[in-house]
């Protein structure tokens, strides 16, 4: 057995000795360890690109790294296992829930068919980028912009300034939301989610019912009548999703799109992109990535009623 580490040096929470001690643990496991450091944008992706048929990557950082890692990997006959060394790590978290990094290793290793999942990914229409943990408009991708600003923060510590600050001016955009085609959404708009992981932002399960590779995505939509503060406390545990004016869809394709011609606050994981359109489609990419995952990936499955389309809890 082969591994690939892949570490991003830049990562918000690598400790000195994070990759240490993946390194030592997969020398006890795998024949062969290659580790290799990021130096620049994407270049997570041409080292993935690049692992053998069997070869298990390590992506060490966050779910950027992880998602340039997807990237590289889509379609490949190798394995990948998420090191959470981000800012969030949502899919992380989605995949494993609270389990400590080098538990969850050993679990993987120890039954690697049980714990392989081949997971839905997203693709972004207007630039082909791949979506791992969900890409959503409005409040999420404001709060993102803004905690780059707070520099006396790191961490989650700093995403949440960046919450509670925006939600005490955050106004509503107009937006219009379809899925498959069908309008689910049309009106004042707090934000739209889409994806795969349940979490985003490492503590807000905007998608409990989502399920990891059943060939669809996970869509929520926040309209603008709640109070933000208040959608955020409900959120932690995926309550926001019970009261009146959230849609819950499933579907291939979902558009996301601000109707009074003015730019489009948009990010996919954790990426904020510049803001020049109005409109933003993902189309579902089935069974994309071999994952290795634990049992929190099949919390969604349980929550959920499996129909294709569900509309305003």
């Amino acid at each position: 057995m082969r591994a690939l580490i892949i570490v991003n040096p830049a990562a918000r929470g690598l400790s000195p000795d994070l990759a240490g001690a993946l390194e030592a643990l997969c020398r006890n496991r795998f024949t062969e360890v290659e580790v290799r450091h990021t130096t620049g944008a994407d270049q997570a992706t041409a080292l993935a690109a690049g692992a053998p048929a069997g070869c298990v990557v390590f992506a060490v950082g966050g779910d950027g790294t992880a998602r340039e890692v997807v990237h590289g990997l889509a379609g490949a006959a190798a394995s990948m296992f998420i090191v959470p060394a981000g800012t969030a790590n949502s899919c992380y978290r989605s995949f494993w829930g609270e389990t400590a990094w080098p538990d969850a290793l050993d679990a993987a290793l120890a039954d690697p068919a049980g714990h392989t999942r081949h997971l839905d990914l997203a693709r972004l229409a207007e630039n082909g980028k791949l979506v791992l943990a969900g890409a959503s408009t409005g409040f999420p991708a404001q709060a993102i912009h803004r905690a780059e600003s707070l520099t006396d923060l790191t961490g989650r510590a700093r995403y949440e300034r960046a919450l509670l600050d925006l939600a005490a001016t955050f106004r509503p955009y107009p937006g219009r939301v379809t899925v498959d085609g069908v309008e689910v959404h049309n009106g004042p708009t707090m934000l739209a989610n889409a994806g795969g992981s349940r979490y985003r932002g490492g503590q807000f399960e905007v998608l409990p019912h989502s399920v990891i590779d059943d060939g669809l995505l996970d869509v929520c939509v926040i309209g603008g009548t709640h109070d933000p503060a208040e959608m955020l406390g409900l959120a932690r545990a995926g309550r926001h999703v019970t009261r009146s004016g959230v849609v819950y869809a499933r579907g291939r394709r979902v558009t996301f799109e601000r109707t009074d011609g003015e730019p489009l606050w948009f990010e996919h994981d954790g990426e904020v992109l510049p803001a020049a359109n109005g409109a933003f489609t993902l189309d579902v990419l089935p069974a994309a990535v071999a994952m290795l995952v634990g049992p929190a990936a099949d919390l969604g499955r349980r929550s959920s009623d499996n129909r294709t389309f569900v509309s305003k809890w």
